[in-house]
């Protein structure tokens, strides 16, 4: 049974589409040639630019070439809200005077040096033990065992 649209193949008739592949195909590479007609009717179908108060992208376009369709506009309620950060651990009182040696002590003692301040002598004696002393504490209150017998240390 043949619909109305279809053309029987082995008629020898040519249909519409294949005209108007056959013209694209010998066509390739070619400008395209629209008469002033042509380009005037678009023109007219389009908006006319000057009458919108808004810019759009359709003012860009006078051949009506790109689509019309819009993104829809985003509801407020449906924004992203970040959760809450967890809060910062903070070190036993113990560990955190030792941390502080570690990176205090060196920092306090290079400023002072840059600075050329004059320090007591007890004072650069005593930044220097605090980092000793507190990289020895941390280096003692390390675990000897791994915190899971299979874990070799390894990440990826």
């Amino acid at each position: 049974m043949e619909r109305d649209n279809e053309r029987d193949p082995h008629s020898g008739a040519e249909s519409d589409q294949d005209a108007a592949w056959r013209a694209i195909v010998e066509n390739f590479g070619e400008r395209a040639d629209l008469g002033p007609d042509d380009l005037h009717d678009r023109i007219e179908q389009s908006e006319p630019a000057a009458t919108s108060t808004t810019w759009s992208i359709q003012d860009a376009d006078p051949l009506g070439l790109l689509p019309s369709s819009a993104p829809p506009p985003v509801d407020d309620d449906e924004r992203f809200v970040p959760p809450e950060p967890p809060p910062v651990p903070r070190p036993p009182f113990d560990r955190g005077l030792a941390w502080a040696g570690v990176f205090g002590a060196p920092t306090l003692l290079i400023v002072l040096l840059i600075g050329r301040i004059h320090v007591p002598t007890w004072v650069a004696y005593g930044g220097i033990a605090w980092f000793v002393g507190g990289f020895g504490y941390l280096v003692a209150q390390m675990s000897r065992e791994p915190r899971d017998p299979w874990d070799d240390g390894s990440r990826l």
